[in-house]
Parts: C-alpha cells; structure tokens; sequence
C-alpha cells in the first residue's frame, strides 16, 4: 500500500509557541521521549548552540514522524523576522501550513506576512490558537483580527472551557456540533451548504467532512483550532485533524523525478546537505541527480508583454552523485538509503547545490519573498589581521549558501568583507556561528541602510569600443524610469547582420551584472531597458568585446541621465497609552514618516506609520524608554521611495568603475591588477 505523506510547515510571530508546539506532535508521534522546552534549550528542532542559549529558532528545522499510518513530515521555521528568508525558502516545499496565533498577544505584523505569502503560495492553511491556558488568553479578538487579514472563510471547528487559567480545556467538535459548524461555516461558498444552513438543517456527515476537505484544499476554508502547546491541550486533536482533513503530498504528486532544495547546511565530514522535498521520482544512494536553476525572475516583463530579447546566457545542468541519504529529526538522522516522491529527505554529496534549486525537473515550486535586507554591515576580523581576511571571507560565503540573504561580498585585495542583514539579533547569530563553527572572531560595523537608485530621466545610454585593436564593439540603450517596484526588464532584438545573436546574449548577460551597482554604488532597479543600437565587426570583435563595452554603456547612461536615490521604509504599528499619542505622532513626523488617523480605545490607542529606515533606527529604543516598556511596536518592509533627505548617499564601489575608460579596459581584458587604493 503507498504511504501516505503530509509536508507541513510550522509558521508563526516569535515567542506564538510554535517551538514548543512542534515539541507536543514529536512527543505525541513518539518521534522524541519527551517534549522538550524552549527556555531550557531541550527543544530536539533547536539544535545549534546559538538557538538553545538564545531560547530562538534562528534556522528551520526537519522532523519526521508517523501518526495513524501517515509519514508527518514536520518544518519547524523561526519566528523571528530577522530569519524569514528561512520561512519563505520553506514554502515551496510544503503541502500546507500550521498558523501558530498566540491567544494573548493575538495577530502580529510577521503574521500577517505569513498569510499573505500563504496566500501568494496557494498553500492550504490551518490556525491554530495556542498558550490558551496564559492570563489574558481570549479568542475571540484573535478571530475577529484573523478574518479581517484572511484570505477564506475562517471555520472554527473546537469548544473551550476556562481560558485563561491552567486548567484550560479545548475539543475538537465530534458529531451533530462539527456538521452544523461545517454547515454553517461553508454556507458563504456553497449553495448547498447554504440551503441546508437556512433550512435549520446540517449537511450529511460524509458530504460534510468531503466538502471541508474541498475546500481546505482550495483555500477558500482556514479551519482554526485552539489548544495550549505548553501543557499538551489540544495537540492530539490537531493531529487527528491534520492527517484526516488536511490535504496530502499526492496533491503536488508529479511521475517524473521532481525536487526542490529548500535548505543548505555544512557537516564537518559529509560536507554540503541538501535537504529536499521530492515531488515524484525516487532517489537512492549513489544516484545521479541533475541540478536545475528556477527560471531567472530578471526573464518576467514586469508589464506582462511578450519579451523578445535575446536569452541570457545560461550555464548547462550539472549533474552530482548523491552520496548519502539522511532523514533528520533535529540534530539526530538515520541514513535512510533512498527516498520517494511525497517525502523529506537530506542529500549529501551535492557540492554544487544552492537553496532553491530543483532536483530532476522543473514542475513545481515557487519563492515567495517575506523579507528584504535593508541594512548592510562591514566586517573585519576582531584583531584587523589582514592574513585573516580571506578565511572570514570563505567562511561568510558558505553561510551565504545556508542564507543567501546574507549577501557577503568581497574582491579579493579588499580589507573588509560587506554583508546585507535584517536585523541585531541576525548579527549576534553570525557572530555566534563564525566563532564556533569557524573558530574566526569578526568585528561588526554600526550597519548602514541599503538604498536603490534608478535613471533619473528617460533618455539613451551608449559606448563604443573600437580601440585598442583587436576589439569592435558598439552598444546603445535606451533607458525608462518606471514606477516604484517595477523592477527591471529588458527588451530588444537587432537583426543578425547587424549585430550577431551572440553578441546579443553576452550584452543582456553582461547588463544584468552591471545592476549590481549604479551610479552612486547602489543596485539600479525601477526602469525598462531596451537595445536600440549596436555594432560587431566581422574581424576584429573579440567574443569579450561586449563584456567591456556594456558596462561602460550602462554607466554613461546613468551618468548622462542622472540617478534618482531609492530609501527603504517601514510599516510600522504602535499601540501605547493614549497619554503618548502626541509624543509619538511627533516622532514620526520628525522622522520624515507618514501615519493614519491614530484609533483610540479606552486607555489605549494605536497607530500605523511608514517611515524611512535610516531616521527610525533609534525609535524602538526611544519607544521602550517613553512607555517603561509597555507599548507594543510591530513593524515590517514597506518598500522604497524616492530619498527626500536631500543627501547624496554613495556606497564604495567594488572593483574598477567603468567611468574610469582607461583603467576599466586594462582591467576587463587582464592587463590590470586590483590594489587597496582601488577600494
């Protein structure tokens, strides 16, 4: 008989409870002997030194256990929004996601994030409402707070009794109550749930669980169950309600061999782990697999027009022999020796694989951006010894294979290596992992806020180079500002004689490097880019030529037409006592942000604000001392706009500028070497 496998994601705000939940279902699966805690750092999911002294999950986490005959395969992602991209790489690889909602704090802004990238996943959903044994604890508000962000009908299917106190009881309805709660709650999207639901009648039992069923899988239903992961309430319950009412891997089921690697860690012998989720196929060890790149989003017209450039140039699969496979629940494995569509399983000797790539082909899957780096930090060794500089280095960029958001680049000649982070606590991680794993200390710097530029105005961007021979390449641009979040795209296709298919390839190859840094050093975003004009000779172009002549064009163009600065902001929600609400409304004002008409309850009042990242660095700190540590303040990624500072914001170019004509083309054909006065 085939097993039956259920992917799931365990996804909430930090501190929702859902380390401890995780804990509950391994206990309950028999997969841990008992549930471990998260303050004491017992917890089998955290297994890094950093997140037990931490008390955080600050890297997902693999669990595999049985319940009733069905494989649960559980994620365990963290909470905290420094560590979303570790959330967001996840979601490709689930079947659908647990919603862990603390019923005191109620719904937090990185929920909110959650639901929205759940929504963009077409990921089936379940809430479940936890720590219902805390004072305060109350479900209604976290219900009605729920279905004013979700996307479905939310359907509360369990009864509580004494919430609040630790005598806490929650059930999941049984019988005649679970049909009238399904009737009813399905009568908003479907006919016959509805006719039933007027007629003070309930749909038949089996038609009732089939059509829940239907619509959990569509995501049109979020049923919402309530418990206390801390004490083990409600726990057996959502088990029972997982494996029989939530949808199975057969739903992304594919014949063909399918996978998507979701997560990277390093192991002292067996070197790289791909851990993957594999939609169809099998894998046994010493298999050969093929490695695939997701289609590149740089290809996607952001208008939705047909795109008639030339493609880039892409690299051809590579294909590694898989070495060893593991099944992992926390730290622990067991060398499972294959593994089948519908399961979880770790991959070892992949020395090429990255997050996100596919194994086999590319069917399925999809990444969802929760979080955008908008800070960015240099880094040094503690000491300043320049000989420790390539160590660190190495040892950041295999970090950046587990994180790619971590972003680390360096050249080599440079005294100091520059990374993109979210937040504080990311930096402390880092600095935990570097000294353990690595035995390196790094010195961090005061970060800095990451901005975007984009072409000031419409207008052309060219250069020819044609000296010293042999060479011959010509390249004109037109460039397009665009609205904010557009991205980039990239249009154009000359005739054949007048301009090789080839040449072609290497010109948009070589302008999608060239973003990386504008003008003033920032990636350039927010416009479209179209060839217009260019030139070979039959003779003297060298298959080069184009790499050299692009950037020099792309940085005319930006210097002829001018560069807008971009600033990053943030949503920010604030909820204090209404005494602060002029103290605060000021702040944000000072700090150049925007804010809605403040809401005023009782003593209380609450207020939503977008402000730029680099006037509200200090506002946390301002807002704790203002309040004693009473208010509650929520924020997330807004997007970028254009700077109002009225500064010129530069960042330190990388390498040779290709304003710099002479030195750019000894440089790009090998005649020059980088020096520390370059950087």
């Amino acid at each position: 008989m085939p097993k039956i496998y259920h992917n799931i994601g365990i996804l909430a705000h930090v501190d929702a409870g859902k380390t401890t939940l995780t804990e509950q279902l391994l206990f309950l699966m028999g997969a841990i002997r008992r549930a471990g805690s998260v303050d004491e750092g017992t917890a089998a999911t955290d297994n890094l030194t950093v997140e037990r002294k931490r008390g955080i999950s600050v890297r997902t986490s693999t669990a595999s256990a049985e319940w009733k005959g069905v494989t649960v395969n559980i994620i365990d992602t963290p909470g905290h929004v420094d560590f979303a991209g570790e959330v967001e790489r996840s979601l490709a690889a689930l079947d659908y996601a647990v919603v862990v909602v603390s019923a005191v704090e109620g719904v937090r802004a990185h929920t909110e994030n959650i639901l929205r990238a759940l929504d963009k996943a077409g990921l089936p959903r379940l809430v479940f409402v936890n720590k219902l044994d805390r004072a305060g604890a109350d479900v209604s508000p976290v219900l009605a707070d729920l279905g004013r962000i979700a996307d479905g009908v939310l359907l509360p299917l369990t009864e509580t009794e004494n919430a609040g106190f630790d005598t806490a009881e929650s059930r999941l309805l049984k019988g005649a109550a679970f049909d009238r709660a399904v009737t009813e709650g399905l009568a908003e999207l479907s006919d016959e749930a509805a006719d039933a639901f007027l007629s003070d009648e309930t749909l038949p039992h089996d038609r009732a669980e089939k059509m829940l069923r239907e619509e959990i899988g569509a995501c049109r239903a979020v049923p919402v169950l309530t418990g206390s992961a801390k004490l083990g309430v409600g726990t057996e319950d959502l088990l029972d309600f997982m494996t029989a009412y939530m949808p199975s891997a057969d739903r992304r089921a594919t014949e063909a061999l399918s996978g998507i690697i979701f997560k990277i860690e390093h192991d002292r012998q067996m070197g790289k782990i791909s851990h993957i989720r594999l939609f169809g196929g099998r894998i046994a060890n010493r298999d050969e697999v093929t490695l695939l790149r997701p289609a590149d989003p740089r290809l996607v017209n952001p208008e939705g027009e047909e795109d008639d450039a030339v493609a880039l140039a892409e690299k051809p699969p590579v294909s590694e022999k898989v070495s060893q496979i593991r099944k992992f629940t926390g730290g622990r494995y067991t060398d499972a020796g294959e593994v089948e569509g519908g399961d979880i399983a770790a991959l070892c000797g992949l020395p090429s694989a990255r997050a996100g790539q596919f194994v086999g082909s590319l069917e399925l899957g999809e990444a969802y951006r929760l979080t955008t780096p908008f800070l960015r930090v240099r880094v040094t060794p503690a000491d300043r010894d320049p000989e420790k500089v390539p160590p660190l280095a190495a040892a950041l960029a295999e970090l950046t294979e587990e994180e790619p958001y971590i972003d680390a680049k360096w050249e080599n000649g440079q005294r100091e290596i520059t990374i993109s982070t979210t937040g504080k606590i990311q930096l402390e991680v880092l600095d935990a992992l570097l000294r353990e794993r690595y035995d390196l200390i790094p010195s961090f710097s005061p970060p800095t806020v990451i901005y975007k530029e984009t072409p000031a105005r419409e207008g052309f961007a060219c250069a020819d180079y044609t000296m010293p021979k042999p060479c011959w390449a010509v390249v004109q641009f037109k460039f397009e500002p665009m609205h904010r979040g557009y991205g980039v795209s990239y249009h154009g296709k000359l005739p054949s004689n007048q301009l090789f298919y080839r040449y072609q390839t290497h010109i948009r190859t070589s302008f999608y490097q060239c973003l990386e840094q504008g003008l003033y050093g920032w990636e350039v975003t927010d416009f479209r880019c179209t060839l217009v004009g260019g030139q070979h000779h039959t003779i003297h172009t060298h298959p080069l030529d184009f790499f050299v002549c692009t950037p020099m064009a792309f940085m005319n163009g930006l210097q002829s037409l001018g560069s807008t600065i971009l600033e990053p902001l943030l949503k920010l929600r604030i909820t204090a006592d209404a005494s602060l609400s002029g103290k605060i409304t000021g702040e944000i004002v000072r700090m150049r942000g925007e804010y809605d008409a403040p809401l005023f309850f009782g003593d209380s009042f609450a207020v939503e604000a977008v402000v730029p990242v680099s006037t509200s660095m200090e506002f946390p700190v301002k807002l704790a001392s203002w309040s004693s540590g009473k208010a509650v303040l929520s924020s997330s990624f807004h997007g970028y706009r254009e700077c109002r500072d009225g500064e010129e914001h530069v960042n330190p170019r990388r390498g040779v500028n290709p304003l710099d004509r002479s030195k750019w083309i000894l440089w790009a054909r090998g005649a020059y070497q980088l020096s520390i006065e370059d950087m």
